[in-house]
């Protein structure tokens, strides 16, 4: 679909939630991103001595009863603590009342890679260690990777569609995707979207390093830890967070005065269909999902000024996506910035994508691009520029945000600046 059809409507993001481990709020959030600062210390929310990988991007500063009522947030995961936060901060941001103007035209299209991992994992232990009579009902209830999006129409009585998307690493960015979609068709008038995760688990970080995707050799220097492209990363940094983007049809927006952070114009996803854990060699599915995001843009590669890259810190991904952006941008690939957020954030896994799109969308409308920290030593199958270490003073007019997930499920995401 090319946003040159006139009956397309124009999707624009007027609000905007963060939670994350660099700190909770846009200009908190900023202020970390653009002064290069890492969310990744040791965790402290369990003994994680017996783990190979020590250390975490933990939310520092989240109290939920600041959002939920104490009983309730007890009984609610974490995941669906901190998407609730989010949310109210996005809807708060965007000027929008705590109902919904139409309630019918609101819409909520939601996701996490996994969910509410912690209160399954507790269930379990308490089964086992106590028995039948000690099993909470809300177990499952709790645990259903839709919660999310249940509390947040819940909250502000979204009566339009509720949908929950599960696509691993590229969840976030393939929500807003597909929450673009429903401005276009005229099926909404906002729409409430994003991702959340909180995975910083004991049997999380395990299952990720019996992969040997985790990095074991910074537990004493966890800020150095995630180090997209440099040429000694060694793993990705589990993290926890919530991005929530508040998106509307443009002339809704405008009619009620709308504060605009960026337009999105266009979206895609493809599937590697190769290997659950590994990316496809010849990163065809990774090339194929930024071009078709393009054609669906209606923008040639030369006119994207930025690209926050999935790089996640691992040896084969951050080498995969390189070879994409190549093979996408030709001789513009050298000229293009280029950074990762996840060199600060770690990866919130299903929340990762929506983070990035707040991110983009913030460079957009601020003119300063965030850099890709502990970049030390070039690689040289990774040879772009990678807006090392400092941030970087540039008018963006068109960005590009990546997410590539296991099981070979890509995103795409094209916000333009707006004016």
């Amino acid at each position: 679909m090319n946003n040159d059809n006139k009956n397309i409507k124009r999707t624009v993001i007027t609000g905007m939630g963060v939670i994350s481990p660099i700190g909770s709020g846009i200009d908190v959030f900023w202020d970390g991103l653009v002064s290069g600062k890492s969310g990744i210390r040791r965790i402290t929310q369990f003994d994680s001595s017996h783990l190979p990988c020590q250390i975490a991007g933990e939310i520092p500063d989240f109290e939920p009863s600041k959002f939920l009522d104490r009983k309730e947030a007890r009984r609610i995961p974490r995941s669906g603590q901190i998407a609730l936060a989010a949310a109210i901060m996005a809807v708060e941001d965007a000027g929008l009342p705590d109902t919904m103007p139409i309630p019918e035209r609101a819409s909520v299209i939601f996701g996490t890679a996994i969910g509410g991992i912690d209160r399954v994992v507790d269930g379990v232990k308490i089964l086992h260690e106590q028995g039948f009579d000690k099993v909470t009902p809300f177990i499952l209830p709790f645990g259903i990777p839709n919660l999310s999006a249940f509390l947040i129409a819940k909250q502000f009585q979204c009566l339009g569609r509720n949908s929950t998307i599960t696509a691993s690493c590229a969840t976030g960015t393939q929500t807003i995707g597909e929450a673009t979609e429903l401005i276009r068709r005229g099926l909404a008038d906002i729409v409430i979207t994003g991702g959340t995760e909180a995975l910083i688990t004991d049997f999380a970080i395990a299952g990720f390093s019996a992969m040997r995707a985790m990095p074991t050799n910074f537990n004493n220097d966890p800020e150095r830890a995630s180090r997209p492209f440099d040429a000694k990363r060694e793993g990705f940094i589990f993290s926890e967070g919530a991005g929530v983007l508040v998106l509307e049809n443009l002339e809704h927006a405008q009619s009620r005065g709308a504060h605009i952070y960026a337009e999105v114009i266009g979206h895609a996803t493809s599937a590697d269909a190769y290997h659950i854990a590994a990316p496809d060699p010849e990163a065809a599915g990774q090339s194929r999902v930024m071009r078709w995001a393009l054609e669906d843009a209606g923008v040639a590669p030369e006119d994207v000024d930025y690209i926050n890259a999935h790089g996640t810190s691992t040896p084969i991904n951050d080498v995969s996506e390189t070879q994409a952006i190549k093979k996408v941008f030709g001789e513009h690939a050298y000229t293009t910035a280029i950074s990762s957020s996840k060199s600060m954030l770690g990866h919130a896994m299903g929340a990762s994508g929506a983070l990035e799109a707040i991110v983009c969308a913030l460079i957009l409308s601020k003119g300063w691009i965030t850099p890709t920290i502990n970049y030390e030593f070039p690689d040289p199958e990774c040879d772009l520029d990678y807006v090392p270490n400092q941030a970087r003073q540039k008018k963006v007019n068109i960005a590009l945000s990546n997410s590539f997930g296991l099981g070979g499920q890509n995103a795409c995401l094209i916000l333009k600046k707006y004016e």
